[in-house]
């Protein structure tokens, strides 16, 4: 009769260490391509506030940076990839763009939504 006591508080402990590993694996991994005049982004959204990964990949033929949040890659030649992690602390709307002169208005820029 100990025995089978011994191990329900064991299997109860396993349980709730596969619990913790969803709730740890709170990082996003987005990959961003961005050329003239676009970006394409794997995905436009989070499921979660917490730490997003922008892997941003310069497809185009002229610099191009990728900003969000108050954040930004520096410039980036054609054909080179660049990271950046954002810390998302809130539900809601962010917008992103290229910040070289004239390249938002021509398209690259759009909205990533944490939900």
């Amino acid at each position: 009769m100990f025995s089978p006591r011994a191990r329900s508080p064991r299997s109860r402990s396993s349980s709730s260490a596969h619990v913790d590993r969803p709730t740890v694996a709170t990082a996003t991994t987005v990959q961003v391509k961005g050329g003239e005049f676009f970006f394409k982004l794997s995905t436009k959204s989070a499921a979660r506030p917490g730490k997003v990964t922008f892997v941003f990949k310069n497809t185009g033929h002229v610099l191009h940076d990728f900003s969000i949040h108050g954040k930004k890659t520096p410039l980036i030649q054609p054909g080179k990839t660049a990271k950046l992690v954002v810390s998302f602390t809130k539900k809601g709307k962010y917008g992103y763009l290229c910040t070289v002169p004239g390249h938002a208005q021509a398209g690259m820029k759009g909205t990533f939504t944490v939900r």
